[in-house]
C-alpha cells in the first residue's frame, strides 16, 4: 500500500456483515495468500541432475568414459542409457514423494471461522484477506494479525513470539489499529494460541506481512525423515562399504588370474552400483507417502509421517468417549425441576437456563451450530416450548458478560440484563455445582438423583442461578459463582457408534487394549465402557480425585489395569500417558482440546479430533481424525501394519536380489568358472529387475492374519522374523541356480552368457511373485490381487525376451538367441527360487504350529 490511509479502507468492515465477494476477491489479488514464504524449492532440473551426484554413479560414468577411450563405444553408449534410466527412475520417486507429502500438509491446513456476506462459514486459513471478520474460541490457532472488535475472558499464548510462557490477557477496542503491533492489549498475533474465552476480531495484516512473518526465516520446514529411513541410511552406508570392499577383493582376484584390467573394472563397479541399495530411502519415502494418502481416504490424516510406520507398534489406545466412542448426538431424556419461584413467568426456571446459558450459534439455512451437550439442551428447550420462545428470550434478556466453560472448574456462567439488575445462570457437572449452591439445599437428594442416571448411562447437566444488582468493573467474575439457586437437573444420552464394539473386539485380538478416558461421571463411563467392550470383570475405574492420591509408584503398578478413567481432568492425560510408556507400552491418545497438547505430544500416536478438535491439539497431534470415530483409529493401525509389512517385503525382495548378484560374481572365479555377466547385463538387471517390481510390493493387499497378531515392537530390526535368514539363504541360492547354469551351458556348449543372465533375471522375477506374502501361497492368493506387481513382472519379461531376440539388442547386450531347450532350461532354473520360497512358508507355519496350510 502506498500510504496508511489506502491500507486503512480495508479495514472498515461491517462486523454484523463482513466482507462481499466483490471485496474479498479484490483484496485477494492486492494482498495474495495468508502464507509464509517457504524456502525456494530446487528445480525439477537441479532434482534430476542431483542423481548423478552419487559416488558409485560417478564411478560408473568414469568407467564409461575410459570404456569409450579404449574404443569401447557400445559399451560405453549402454551404460551412459543405463545411467540415465536410473537417474530418471530415482528423480522420479523422488518427485513422487514430495508431491505427497505436499498434498498431505495441504490437507492438515488450518480452518478458520469468518464472517462474510452476513454468513458464518469456515474457510481455509490461507484465504484470509485484511478486513475479514472473525470468530475465535479457546484452542484456536491465530491464523493473522488480528485485532479485537469483541472479546470474552481472552487469553492468549504468546511464548511463539516472545517467549513469555504466562498466557496475555487481551481486550476488545472498537477503534481499529492500522499497525500490527506486538505489545498491543487489543491485537493476537499469527502463530499465537487463544487458550480462554472467545472474540471476534477483523483481520489486519496477513502471510509475510504479519509479526510471524517478519521471522519466517525461523520458521520454515523440512521434509521429515522417518525412523525407519535413518535405520535405512545407516544401512545402506555400511553395506555400500562392504560391498566396495567385496569388489575390490574381486578386482584384485581377478588381476592376479590374468583378467584383463579394464573389463574387469567395469565388471566391478558395475555389480557395486547395482548391489548397493541407494534407492531404498526413496522408495520407503514413497511407501510412507501412499499409505498416508490411502489412510486420508479412511479418514485418518497423517501429519507426521513417522506415524505410519508406528502405527504397528501401538499397544494401547486411550480414547475419549463423547464423539469418538460415541455418536456425539446427545438427546436429553429427562429433567427433574426445583420447585422455587419461577424468574420467567413463561416457563420454568430450568427451561430459562437451557434457552440462554451456552454458545450455539444459528448458521447458514437458519441451522444450529455448537457443542453436542448444548446442542441437545436448546434442541429440547424448542420441543418443550417453540423456537418462537427462544428467540423472544434472547432479545428480552440479552447476554452481557460471560465465564467460559473450563475444565477445572467444570462449569460455564452467563450473566443477562434481567429487569434493570443482572440474571446469573449457571451450568456444569453435579458435583461442580452442588459446590456453588446456597447452604439450605438438598444436596444429598442432588446427587442421590444424578447418580442414579448416570449409572444408567446418561450424562447428568445441574443448573443454578442468582440474581445481582450489578456487575463489578473488575474482569474477574468467578467469585459470582456462589450462594446460587438450584434450578434443576437435565439427564441426557450419546449412544455409542454402531460400530465401534466390533472395533474393539478387533483392538482385543491385535494385543491392543483400549481404554476410556471421560471427564464424565463415573457410572455413565462404566455404562458405556461396558456395553461397547472396553470394561470386564478383572478391570478398574478409576477417577481424576483418586488419580491425584496416587503418587507415581502406585499408579504405574495399578495402570494396566485400568480400563476406564472418569471425571479426569486433560493434564492428567500426560500422567496416564507416561505410567503406560514407563511399563513400555506404545500409546495411542486421543484429545481435542488445548490442555490435551502435551499428552498428544508425549504419546506414541497422539490423535486430535478433526470436527471438534482445537487448532493447538491438532498441532500437537500426529494423527487427525476426520471423523472423530474410534474405528478409524483401529483402521489406521490396520494399514500401518499393512505399510510396514510391505515395506520389509521390498526390503526382502531388493537385498536378495543384490546379494544374488555378489554371489554369482564372487563365486563364479572361485569355482573355476569365468566372470558370468557383463557390465551391461548387471546395470540392466538392477534398472529392470529391481526398481518398479518392488515399488508395486507397496501396494500389496494385508496379510489375512494382520490384526491376529501383536503390535511390533518399534525397536525391532528389519531383519528380525527370519527376514535377514531369507536374505542369506534365497540370495546363495538363486546365485547356485545361476552359476550351475553357467557350468551345465558351458559343459554343453550352450550360450552360456546369455542364460546366466536370462536366469538371474527370470530368478528375480520368480522370488518378487512370492514375496508377495510371508505366510500364504501365491495361488491362495490369487495372481490378480496385486495387478500393478503382475503388469510389471509381465513387462519385465517382455524386455528380458526383448534383449534375447531382437538382433539390435542382441549387438548392444552381447546377447544371442536362444534356441526353444535353452529357452525352457532357463524358465525351469527361473522357477527354483519361486518354489523354494514358497516351500519356506510351509516350512514357517510347521515350525510355528500345526494349522491349515493358506
Amino acid at each position: 500500500m502506498s500510504s496508511v490511509s489506502d491500507f486503512s479502507k480495508f479495514l472498515q468492515t461491517p462486523i454484523n456483515q463482513g466482507l462481499s465477494q466483490d471485496e474479498i476477491s479484490e483484496r485477494s489479488s492486492i494482498f495474495g495468500k495468508n502464507t509464509l514464504k517457504e524456502k525456494k524449492k530446487k528445480p525439477a532440473w537441479k532434482q534430476f541432475l542431483g542423481q548423478f551426484q552419487d559416488f558409485m554413479i560417478l564411478i560408473l560414468l568414469s568407467a564409461a568414459l575410459i570404456s569409450g577411450v579404449a574404443g569401447d563405444l557400445t559399451d560405453s553408449i549402454i551404460i551412459l542409457i543405463i545411467v540415465v534410466l536410473n537417474a530418471v527412475m530415482g528423480f522420479v520417486q523422488e518427485y513422487r514423494a514430495e508431491k505427497a507429502l505436499e498434498s498431505l500438509k495441504k490437507m492438515s491446513e488450518v480452518q478458520s471461522q469468518v464472517r462474510r456476506s452476513g454468513q458464518t462459514s469456515q474457510i481455509p486459513s490461507s484465504d484470509l484477506v485484511p478486513g475479514d471478520i472473525i470468530l475465535l474460541e479457546a484452542g484456536n490457532m491465530i491464523p493473522a494479525d488480528i485485532q479485537l472488535l469483541e472479546a470474552f475472558a481472552v487469553k492468549v499464548d504468546e511464548a511463539s513470539l516472545t517467549g513469555e510462557s504466562i498466557p496475555v490477557e487481551k481486550t476488545a477496542s472498537q477503534s481499529i489499529e492500522t499497525h500490527s503491533d506486538i505489545n498491543s492489549t487489543h491485537q493476537v498475533f499469527k502463530g499465537t494460541v487463544l487458550t480462554n474465552g472467545r472474540a471476534v476480531g477483523i483481520v489486519l495484516r496477513t502471510g509475510m506481512d504479519t509479526q510471524l512473518g517478519k521471522i519466517a526465516d525461523l520458521l520454515q520446514n523440512t521434509r521429515p525423515e522417518t525412523p525407519l529411513q535413518n535405520r535405512m541410511k545407516k544401512f545402506s552406508k555400511v553395506i555400500s562399504y562392504l560391498i566396495l570392499l567385496i569388489c575390490l577383493i574381486l578386482f584384485g582376484m581377478g588381476i592376479l588370474r590374468g583378467e584383463e584390467p579394464l573389463p574387469l573394472l567395469l565388471v566391478t563397479v558395475s555389480l557395486a552400483v547395482a548391489a548397493i541399495p541407494e534407492a531404498l530411502p526413496a522408495l520407503i519415502t514413497i511407501a510412507l507417502s501412499l499409505g498416508a494418502a490411502r489412510l486420508a481416504k479412511k479418514e485418518a490424516l497423517i501429519r507426521k509421517l513417522p506415524a505410519v510406520e508406528s502405527l504397528g507398534s501401538i499397544t494401547y489406545i486411550c480414547s475419549d468417549k463423547t464423539g469418538t466412542l460415541t455418536k456425539n448426538e446427545m438427546t436429553v431424556v429427562r429433567e427433574s425441576k426445583s420447585e422455587i419461584e419461577n424468574y420467567s413467568p413463561d416457563f420454568s426456571n430450568l427451561h430459562l437456563a437451557m434457552a440462554l446459558n451456552h454458545d450455539i450459534k444459528s448458521g447458514e439455512n437458519g441451522q444450529l451450530a455448537g457443542e453436542a451437550t448444548e446442542l441437545a439442551l436448546v434442541h429440547y428447550f424448542i420441543k418443550k416450548e417453540g423456537k418462537e420462545k427462544l428467540a423472544q428470550i434472547q432479545i428480552e434478556l440479552p447476554r452481557i458478560g460471560e465465564i467460559p466453560f473450563d475444565s477445572e472448574r467444570k462449569r460455564m456462567s452467563t450473566f443477562h440484563s434481567f429487569g434493570g439488575k443482572v440474571l446469573i445462570l449457571c451450568k456444569g457437572a453435579t458435583e461442580s455445582i452442588i459446590q456453588i449452591l446456597k447452604p439450605q439445599t438438598d444436596i444429598q437428594g442432588i446427587n442421590s438423583d444424578s447418580k442414579k442416571w448416570a449409572s444408567e448411562g446418561e450424562r447428568v447437566l445441574a443448573f443454578a442461578a442468582k440474581i445481582i444488582d450489578r456487575l463489578p468493573g473488575e474482569k474477574d467474575w468467578t467469585d459470582l459463582e456462589a450462594d446460587l439457586d438450584y434450578l434443576g437437573i437435565a439427564g441426557m444420552i450419546d449412544p455409542p457408534r454402531e460400530e465401534v464394539k466390533a472395533a474393539i473386539e478387533e483392538c482385543k485380538t491385535a494385543g491392543i487394549k483400549p481404554v476410556m478416558i471421560t471427564g464424565d461421571h463415573p457410572e455413565t463411563a462404566k455404562a458405556i465402557a461396558k456395553e461397547v467392550g472396553i470394561l470386564e470383570e478383572n478391570d478398574q475405574v478409576l477417577t481424576g480425585k483418586e488419580l491425584l492420591e496416587l503418587d507415581d509408584e502406585k499408579f504405574e503398578k495399578q495402570v494396566e489395569n485400568i480400563a476406564v478413567y472418569a471425571r479426569v481432568a486433560p493434564d492428567q492425560k500426560l500422567r496416564i500417558v507416561k505410567a503406560l510408556q514407563k511399563k513400555g507400552h506404545y500409546v495411542a491418545m486421543t484429545g481435542d482440546g488445548v490442555n490435551d497438547a502435551p499428552s498428544l505430544r508425549a504419546s506414541t500416536i497422539g490423535v486430535a479430533m478433526g470436527i471438534t478438535g482445537t487448532d493447538v491439539s491438532k498441532e500437537a497431534a500426529h494423527m487427525i481424525l476426520l471423523d472423530d470415530n474410534f474405528a478409524t483409529i483401529v483402521r489406521a493401525i490396520h494399514e500401518g501394519r499393512r505399510i510396514f509389512d510391505n515395506i520389509r517385503k521390498f526390503i526382502k525382495y531388493i537385498m536378495t536380489c543384490n546379494g544374488a548378484e555378489i554371489w554369482t560374481i564372487a563365486m563364479a572365479p572361485i569355482l573355476g568358472l569365468p566372470i558370468p555377466l557383463l557390465p551391461i547385463h548387471i546395470l540392466w538387471i538392477n534398472l529392470v529387475t529391481d526398481g518398479v517390481p518392488a515399488l508395486a510390493l507397496a501396494g500389496e493387499r494385508p496379510e489375512k492374519d494382520i490384526m491376529n497378531r501383536p503390535p511390533r515392537p518399534p525397536q525391532q530390526s528389519l531383519f528380525a522374523d527370519g527376514v535377514g535368514i531369507h536374505i542369506i539363504w534365497v540370495g546363495i541360492l538363486m546365485a547356485g541356480v545361476t552359476l550351475f547354469t553357467q557350468y551345465w551351458a558351458i559343459k554343453n556348449d550352450w550360450h552360456w552368457q546369455t542364460m546366466v543372465f536370462t536366469v538371474l533375471a527370470f530368478s528375480q522375477l520368480g522370488h518378487v511373485m512370492a514375496v508377495r506374502s510371508d505366510r500364504t501361497f501365491l495361488f491362495r492368493q490369487g495372481l490378480l490381487s496385486n495387478a500393478p506387481l503382475l503388469l510389471s513382472v509381465f513387462v519385465t519379461l517382455l524386455l528380458q525376451l526383448m534383449v534375447i531376440y531382437l538382433p539390435f539388442f542382441n549387438e548392444l547386450f552381447h546377447t544371442e538367441p536362444l534356441n526353444l531347450t535353452e529357452l525352457i532350461y532357463c524358465a525351469g532354473m527361473g522357477l527354483v527360487v519361486f518354489h523354494a520360497v514358497e516351500i519356506e512358508k510351509w516350512v514357517k507355519k510347521l515350525w510355528q504350529k500345526p494349522s491349515k496350510i493358506d
